[in-house]
């Protein structure tokens, strides 16, 4: 640091106090009783300000640059505007000693022997606070929330904006340690704030806000009577009986004199935002300085050492731009650095760093040695194990235990020093001298070695990486190149200052000077570009440069020696300046241009940098083929030109390499069929038509199919013609294609017939198979279509197709419920399993949505399916089982029907009586196993109501009592709880007309049976009227072993005469009365009938023996009195005898349902009727079973 004076001048009077407008143009002194106004750029006397009548001690500037204040011994203040004009002005009881501006409110304080008063522009009175002792100086902090007031007794008062004191600080010298001085740091990056103070007890002290103490006082060894801070608060100006101006770092170390006086130094100041001081003296002496702060650094590859704040030092790793800092407490006055070594000089040692470890990117440095000696150098050099002090013409080398080791004497002044490696403790120096000369000098040698020598005086020096050339800038601010070994001059460029070689390559220098930066390669021209500052590093494409204080490094792309290096074809050469950063285009320039003069080893690493898999690939499809033992270059080249887009220079390679089809092949694949028509001119047919085909192909591709279609038409691709028209939905261009095509031409008649089909043009289609005679297929489109006329027109004339047809035709009919018809349809194709698994389904979907007189029907149907199944003496026995399995579950599901009815819906569509029987029949029925759907719980409680109701107790009893172990419906509970208790007021016993009464044995059954629906006596089973569930009169009986059903009925037939009944009452009249009477004596032929005396069995069986008739007993019946079930092959047929003639009963000539209904036995020929009179009638589009 040294001091420049910029001007001076001299008062009449002793200069107490000045001010600076903080714009930093005006100057203001308190000299005598007069304020002058300077102009600080050249020191002229702008004004001398008169309006105090004594001297004046005090002045101070607003932080706004509106005003100032002026404090005087005549007690008063005076307020001035920035125009120099007096506005306002005030007075306290003593002489005032120092005024302040609040830096925030612009509050003013003012401060006298014994008190102090706070005005600010909205106040009309100044506000004042008495003081204990005399105030000799005051500070506001940076906030200004708080001022600090110094006494003349040594305490330091801290006051709010109220003038309240907050804080007092009494220290330890009290009344001898007057206070003189104090202020508050300006520092922004402080977490507290920290108050300066001067006192005459000649210490510096610091406190902070809270009134604690920072470290500990610092001697002065004289009286200070100003004490400042810079604008920033990075130093302190200290002023007073020693005559000078000394600068102090923040902490309170003394740096070095600003500048010496001939009297007391009663103020100095800092000019705002610069490095400008200015001091005032007892004479009335007024020197304004310029202090220049240099550079002190060392720099070693990446690492870079600086000063910092006079005292710190920070290493900073260009590369990552982490940062550490060294606090020294003293005066850094230089700094070296070589590999993990740091050298500092402070005023009276030299401090020995070393890095922790060997990492290159560790940044923490501990102390390894210390020289307590004094040195006076000029620059300063740090080795493995020593350190070199440079004097003058003389080097030093000293061990890092101070002992001297070696020295050097030079014949002129040394200028440049610079470290360039080598083992430790023998490491290399490069040194430079004002007569030009350079030597390389080894520290475990006492002789230097001459390199060379040159007329003019040396500047800056640096070797290249391979100890091969010499770069030198000289004093007349040339760059000059030598070879070291034959001391050749190599080349020179002018306006340089300073000069590096690149690191990482051989022949890549750069130097700057101008406001440029030139980078040079090999014997190339320089590439120049702007760049402020020195260099003094080059590493790769890192460029470390040196702008003012700072070090930076600066990325530069390679790219200008890269192109020159390929200008010349020097493909490997500038392989290796990319390496040392260029951009990615630069990176791909590169490789493309190595690729065409076929260095496909530089090419390849290139490729791979930007990772460019495609040229990466063709490399290796090269590479290969060079081993497979290709060796025509023009073949390569052209492959690459067609890679790079020059497809002309690449076919005309193609052809003078005599492949002419690989640039065929690359004109069609890139679409560019007029240049392929033209490379191929009038040559191969087929050449031109596989040309039209990709053509083509290309035209579908994007999106032109119209025209796409047209060129494969032309080149013979009628199925791709076919498939995009089809796909466009193009008919008549498929028409127009199917009926050019020759029949022979199978496949794309096929696919337009499949295109018709699709597009719903079905008559075209069977105009194409017919064109082609594929019958199978047009049968296939019938069935599609649903044109079953034409199918069944087909399949009579061809048989074979059969199946083709009936079995989708009855799939059609089943899913649009034409079950009947569909089971037909199955039996013309023979596929019986299908109509069977149809059926079940619909029965199985019928029975879970309660359909269940629609299942009941489907379950008959399933039955009559499964016997004519069973016709097959393959299946007769399996079938047989599901025929009476399903007749069951049709009789079950058709009475379940009216339960089911009767419990959910409001109103009853059936007698008390039928649904008596029903559920009485549906119970005798479920003695195991209950099928899905039929709920036991409906059965029981429809039972158990109409039991009440029609006074058969004991059953409605029975059936409420197995209701209470079953779980109910939520709905039936009440009904249930209410019935059950009923019941039990009703005699136990049912009414004997509800009786069933067995017509084989006549024997009353109980109401509810065990054995089921047979008789409990004869084991007889009972024959149930269809609608009403009532018993019928009906005895089946069986034939005689011999005797066929033909012959059965033609027995029958006969028709025996018939002896009529004659009735045993006799009328008998008179003129009185008329009388009757039963005649004992008259007989019937009743008990002449054989069938009844068949009916008698053995009393007490449990087996079921059942009635077996002869050819007489069959004679003897007549026609009307016996029911026949012709049932199909192959079940035997069913013969029953009504033992009451008298009474109707009806059987269904289809279902085979009986019925005590009368009036039905009209419609027994005309099964289309049955609907209409069987009493198994169904609800929905469906009819009765059977018909």
């Amino acid at each position: 640091m040294r001091a420049v004076l910029t001007w001076r001048d001299k008062a009449e009077q002793c200069v107490y106090d000045l001010a600076f407008k903080p714009d930093g143009t005006q100057l203001i002194l308190a000299a005598g009783n007069r304020l002058l106004v300077y102009d600080t750029s050249d020191g002229t006397l702008l004004q001398p300000l008169k309006g105090h009548k004594d001297t004046v001690y005090c002045v101070a500037y607003a932080k706004d640059g509106k005003r100032f204040a002026s404090g005087s011994a005549d007690k008063s203040v005076i307020i001035w505007t920035s125009k120099l004009e007096g506005i306002l002005k005030y007075t306290h009881n003593d002489s005032i000693q120092c005024v302040s501006y609040n830096p925030v409110t612009h509050q003013l304080a003012s401060c006298s022997s014994s008190d102090f008063g706070l005005w600010s522009p909205e106040q009309k009175s100044v506000s004042k606070h008495k003081s204990s002792s005399k105030i000799t100086c005051c500070s506001w902090t940076n906030d200004g929330q708080y001022l600090a007031l110094g006494m003349f007794s040594g305490v330091i008062s801290i006051r709010n904006r109220n003038g309240e004191e907050k804080v007092k600080i009494e220290r330890p010298g009290g009344s001898l340690s007057p206070l003189w001085s104090i202020c508050w740091s300006p520092s922004r990056e402080e977490h507290n704030d920290i108050l300066a103070v001067a006192d005459w007890g000649q210490k510096l002290s610091f406190y902070q806000l809270s009134g604690k103490q920072i470290g500990k006082d610092r001697s002065l060894n004289f009286d200070p009577c100003c004490l400042s801070y810079f604008t920033k608060g990075e130093y302190i100006l200290l002023g007073g009986s020693d005559k000078q101006v000394s600068l102090f770092t923040k902490d309170g170390v003394r740096l070095g004199t600003v500048g010496e006086q001939n009297s007391w130094v009663w103020t100095c100041k800092v000019k705002p935002d610069s490095n400008y001081v200015v001091v005032g003296c007892q004479d009335g002496t007024i020197s304004f300085y310029q202090l220049i702060f240099s550079t002190v650094h060392g720099l070693y590859k990446d690492r870079y050492a600086y000063r910092d704040s006079m005292t710190d030092v920070i290493v900073q790793h260009l590369i990552t731009e982490q940062k550490v800092r060294i606090k020294c407490k003293e005066l850094v006055k230089k700094i070296a650095i070589y590999k993990n070594r740091l050298a500092v000089q402070l005023p009276e040692k030299i401090l020995i760093h070393e890095l922790y470890s060997d990492d290159s990117l560790d940044m923490r440095y501990r102390m390894k040695e210390k020289i307590v000696r004094k040195f006076e150098c000029n620059l300063l050099v740090v080795c493995a194990d020593h350190i070199i002090l440079c004097q003058e013409k003389r080097l030093q080398c000293l061990s890092f235990s101070g002992v001297k080791e070696r020295e050097w004497q030079m014949e002129s002044l040394i200028r440049y020093i610079k470290v360039i490696g080598g083992p430790p403790g023998r490491e290399g120096l490069l040194v430079g001298l004002k007569n030009g000369q350079i030597l390389k000098i080894f520290v475990d040698s006492l002789f230097a070695i001459v390199l060379l020598k040159q007329a003019t005086a040396v500047r800056c020096l640096d070797m290249s990486a391979s100890r091969n050339k010499l770069a030198v800038v000289d004093e007349n601010d040339t760059c000059l190149v030598y070879d070291i070994h034959t001391k050749e001059l190599l080349f020179q460029e002018p306006n340089a200052n300073s000069v590096a070689w690149n690191t990482q390559c051989e022949d890549m220098l750069c130097f700057s000077g101008g406001g440029y930066l030139n980078i040079k390669a090999s014997t190339f021209p320089v590439h120049q570009q702007k760049l402020q500052g020195f260099v003094v590093g080059y590493n790769g494409s890192r460029i470390f440069c040196l702008h003012a204080f700072s070090m930076s490094a600066v990325e530069v792309p390679q790219s200008a020696p890269m192109y020159q290096y390929l200008d010349r074809k020097m493909f490997r050469e500038a392989y290796q300046i990319a390496c040392l950063g260029v951009t990615d285009t630069d990176w791909r320039e590169l490789a493309m241009e190595a690729l065409e003069g076929l260095e496909f080893e530089t090419a390849k690493k290139a490729f791979t940098r930007v990772q460019d898999l495609r040229y990466l690939e063709l490399i290796n499809s090269i590479e290969e083929r060079k081993k497979r033992g290709e060796t025509n270059n023009d073949l390569f080249l052209a492959d690459v030109f067609s890679y790079q887009g020059k497809f002309h220079e690449a076919a005309r390679l193609y052809k003078r390499s005599g492949h002419e089809n690989l640039a065929l092949d690359m004109y069609t694949d890139l679409r560019m069929f007029e240049y392929a028509k033209d490379f191929l001119g009038s040559g191969d047919p087929k050449e031109t038509k596989m040309l039209i085909t990709k053509q083509a192909d290309w035209a579908r591709n994007i999106n032109e199919p119209k025209a796409a279609v047209e060129m494969y038409i032309s080149a013979g691709e009628h199925g791709k013609a076919i498939e995009i028209s089809g796909d466009h939905g193009w008919v008549d261009t498929l028409i127009d294609i199917a009926r050019k095509l020759d029949k022979a031409e199978r496949e794309p008649l096929l696919m337009c017939a499949h295109y018709f089909k699709k597009l719903d043009n079905p008559g075209y289609a069977a105009e194409t198979y017919l064109k082609i005679g594929d019958l199978k297929s047009l049968v296939h489109l019938h069935v599609d279509t649903q044109r079953w006329d034409e199918a069944f027109a087909l399949g009579e004339k061809h048989p074979e197709f059969k199946d083709d047809i009936y079995v989708p035709y009855a799939q059609w009919l089943a899913e649009n419920d034409r079950f009947e018809e569909a089971q037909k349809a199955f039996h013309k194709a023979g596929r019986q399993g299908e109509a069977v698994r149809v059926l079940e389904q619909l029965t199985h979907n019928a029975v879970v949505e309660s359909r269940f007189n629609d299942a009941a029907y489907y379950y008959w149907m399933l039955s009559m399916q499964c016997l004519d199944i069973a016709q097959d003496p393959a299946q007769k026995d399996v079938m047989l089982g599901k025929f009476h399995h399903f007749q069951h579950l049709a009789e079950l599901y058709h009475g379940y029907h009216a339960i089911q009815r009767y419990t959910e819906e409001p109103f009853s569509f059936h007698l008390p009586e039928t649904l008596f029987n029903i559920s009485r029949f549906l119970l005798h029925s479920l003695t195991k196993d209950t099928p899905l759907g039929i709920s036991k719980v409906n059965t029981l409680f429809t039972l158990a109501k109409q039991s009440k109701a029609l006074g058969a107790y004991k059953l409605a009893r029975h059936a409420y009592d197995k209701l209470q172990g079953l779980q109910t419906p939520a709905r039936f509970q009440k009904s249930i709880e209410l019935g059950s208790l009923t019941i039990r007021s009703k005699p136990f016993q049912d009414s004997e007309e509800l009786v069933p009464l067995c017509y084989r044995c006549s024997t009353n059954n109980p109401l509810l049976n065990n054995l089921g629906n047979v008789c409990i006596n004869c084991r007889q089973p009972f024959v149930f009227s269809a609608s009403s569930y009532e018993v019928l009169h009906l005895v089946e009986f069986y034939l005689e072993e011999g005797i066929t059903d033909e012959e059965a009925i033609s027995l029958i037939d006969l028709e025996a005469p018939r002896h009529k009944r004659e009735n045993k009452w006799q009328e008998i009249a008179s003129n009185t009365s008329q009388t009757l009477r039963l005649d004992e004596t008259l007989d019937s032929m009743g008990d002449d009938d054989p069938f009844t005396a068949k009916l008698s069995f053995e009393q007490g069986g449990l087996e079921f023996v059942p009635v077996v008739v002869n050819r007489s007993v069959l004679r003897s019946m007549s026609r009307r009195d016996v029911l026949i079930k012709r049932w199909p092959p192959p079940l035997r047929w069913q013969y029953f005898r009504s033992l009451l003639p008298d009474a109707s009963i009806t059987m269904c000539p289809s279902c085979f349902q009986s019925s005590d209904k009368g009036g039905l036995d009209v419609v027994f020929l005309v099964p289309t009727h049955c609907q209409a009179t069987c009493p198994w009638k169904v609800s929905g589009p469906h009819q009765a079973w059977g018909c």
